[in-house]
């Protein structure tokens, strides 16, 4: 049995919770792209590089939302700096095909 695409999603946020790089390489597709503030439309080799190594800046990540359509999934989720204790939401539109994630694009709240 397949895995829905909300679960693909939750699974890969839990493993970057985790620190679990390999669960994540299992979840993200070969091709993904990845675009955010900070990245525009960098490979799955610079999203492993830059961005999966930042989760231990946060004290928690809480996922608040998801809804799927299709291959998209939008998830809202909320963060706390470890640092300073900050909290902030953020919103991703994750692609999913064939049980991988192949985008990515996060948009920060406004």
């Amino acid at each position: 049995m397949t895995e829905s695409n909300e679960d693909v999603v939750r699974r890969n946020f839990a493993s970057y919770v985790r620190g679990d790089r390999a669960t994540a390489e299992s979840l993200i597709g070969e091709d993904f792209v990845f675009t955010s503030p900070q990245d525009d439309h960098i490979d799955r080799a610079a999203f492993f590089e830059r961005c999966f190594p930042t989760r231990d800046r946060f004290a928690y990540q809480e996922l608040k939302r998801l809804a799927v359509t299709g291959d998209d999934v939008f998830v809202m989720y909320e963060c706390q700096l470890r640092e300073t204790g900050e909290r902030y939401r953020n919103a991703e539109l994750l692609t999913v095909c064939g049980g991988r994630i192949v985008e990515g694009r996060v948009h920060p709240p406004v």
